[in-house]
């Protein structure tokens, strides 16, 4: 059975979402670099809710492509050197977006914790942000990287 039109559309919303939380991650960055605390949080906390709703959708789009078709992914279509730079990234990838929910809970976590309690908090927010920021950054760059070569390959 083949899947209907709103399944197929989220590799597309999710890429969407994945890049929209890299954009808004460099934003949150710029914003803190500028000393404007209030805009970095704002913004920090939309690319982690931007994250949270590309979890559902890309847990959705899995779901219901194994109910639909009984494949539960798409498989790259290339070979040879560009098959292996597609797996590296994947596998990259999946291993450090596997990390970044728990980072990124950490870091906002401590960070409105240094805003409740004061200054003296700031600095356990800082070190972690700074292991968090990265990571999530490549996860979502990434994750468009890869719906590009998996959907638009050749």
């Amino acid at each position: 059975m083949d899947a209907p039109e709103w399944v197929t559309a989220l590799p597309a919303v999710n890429a969407s979402l994945n890049g929209l939380a890299g954009v808004l991650l460099i934003a949150g960055y710029a914003l803190i670099r500028c000393g404007k605390r209030d805009a970095h949080k704002r913004v920090m906390l939309t690319a982690f809710a931007t994250s949270i709703i590309f979890l559902c959708c890309y847990l959705v789009y899995h779901f219901a492509l194994g109910h639909y078709t009984g494949e539960s992914s798409k498989r790259f279509p290339g070979e040879g050197a560009v098959r292996t730079v597609y797996l590296g990234i994947l596998v990259t990838h999946v291993v450090l977006a596997t990390t970044v929910p728990v980072l990124a809970s950490m870091t906002i976590l401590r960070g409105l914790r240094a805003q409740r309690t004061g200054q003296g908090d700031w600095e356990s927010h800082r070190r972690i942000a700074k292991v968090t920021f990265p990571i999530w950054v490549y996860v979502s760059v990434t994750g468009v990287i890869i719906y590009a070569m998996l959907y638009h390959y050749g």
